[in-house]
């Protein structure tokens, strides 16, 4: 009986836990966004005492009213030419062009990275994961793989943000019937949340 109130304590605890913790975290981060304001305009300054949250309002504040500017003409002027002072910067460059590739592949509507979740075998035959389609192989890359083959991306349990990328034949990738989402949790949970079952189980590949 106590094994049992023990484990259910802890089943009610560690993901509220988790979940307030990582909040707080991500508030703390975004409040450092307050450090943009001269110190006299601080909440710290005005009210006298430190409040959680206004940093993480002002961030979002911040991205809106940049997206607003970067999608009217002279936003996008500005952002050319602030891109172009960045490209004469050798090392920036390099830098600021591959985050960006990378966050409008991610985040665009048109992009199709994240897009499937595939069943691959690795890292030998006979075992099987989850993975993400990412692309299609391009470039001299391309060229040296025969047959069709698809980028996919093969997150490590029970962290997704390390993984392994592989570039597969398409034959050898199922698409699963299954939303990125789900699959996401069953990475994390180490297979302990099983998606729901759909009406029939997906057996096509990820060739499109």
């Amino acid at each position: 009986m106590f094994k049992r109130y023990l484990i259910t304590g802890l089943l009610v605890l560690v993901p509220l836990v988790i979940t307030i913790w990582v909040i707080k975290t991500l508030l703390g981060m975004m409040d450092q966004s307050l450090l943009l304001l001269p110190p006299d305009w601080r909440p710290e300054a005005r009210l006298g005492y430190y409040v959680p949250g206004i940093g993480a309002l002002l961030t979002v504040l911040i991205v809106l009213v940049t997206g607003v500017i970067a999608t009217n003409f002279f936003g996008k002027r500005i952002l050319l030419f602030w891109e172009g002072m960045l490209a004469r910067v050798p090392v920036v460059k390099s830098i600021y062009y591959s985050v960006k590739q990378v966050s409008d592949t991610l985040f665009s509507d048109s992009g199709q990275a994240f897009r499937k979740a595939l069943l691959v075998q690795y890292p030998r035959k006979g075992c099987w994961t989850i993975a993400f389609q990412t692309g299609h192989p391009g470039g001299d890359v391309a060229r040296h793989l025969p047959g069709t083959h698809v980028s996919v991306y093969v997150p490590t349990t029970p962290n997704p943000t390390s993984g392994f990328f592989l570039m597969m034949p398409v034959d050898e990738t199922v698409e699963l019937d299954m939303s990125v989402d789900d699959a996401l949790k069953y990475i994390i949970s180490m297979g302990v949340v099983v998606p729901a079952d759909k009406f029939t189980p997906a057996d096509t590949y990820a060739g499109d």
